[in-house]
C-alpha cells in the first residue's frame, strides 16, 4: 500500500514516508451479509446442540421405560413416541397439548 501511494503521489511531488490504515469499515451491504452469515452459523450450531440433547433424552426415556417395565411398546409405538418427543424437545415454540381419544393402532 505504501509503495502504491508513493508511486501515485510522487508525480505531484509528494514524498510518502509511511502509510497506515487508521480505520477500516465494510460497506453496509457487505457488513449486513457477513452478519447474516454469522447468525446463520450460530443458529445451525445451536440447533445441532439441541438435537444432540434431545436424542440423549429420548434414549434415556426409552431405556428407563424398558428397564422399569412401565409400558410394553412395539416398534411402531416407539417410533411414534420418539417422533413426538423430538418435535417437543427440538421445537422453537411451546408444544400444544393434544387429547388422544383413540388408539395408536386401528
Amino acid at each position: 500500500m505504501e509503495e502504491e501511494l508513493r508511486d501515485r503521489l510522487s508525480i505531484a511531488g509528494i514524498n510518502v514516508v509511511e502509510a497506515r490504515i487508521g480505520y477500516l469499515a465494510y460497506a453496509s451491504e457487505i457488513a449486513s451479509a457477513m452478519l447474516k452469515r454469522q447468525q446463520a452459523t450460530a443458529i445451525v450450531a445451536a440447533r445441532m446442540k439441541i438435537v444432540e440433547g434431545a436424542v440423549g433424552m429420548v434414549e434415556m426415556a426409552l431405556t428407563a421405560l424398558a428397564k422399569e417395565d412401565i409400558v410394553d411398546m412395539d416398534e411402531d409405538r416407539k417410533a411414534a413416541m420418539v417422533s413426538n418427543l423430538m418435535v417437543v424437545l427440538c421445537g422453537d415454540r411451546d408444544p400444544q397439548p393434544v387429547v388422544n381419544t383413540g388408539t395408536l393402532h386401528h
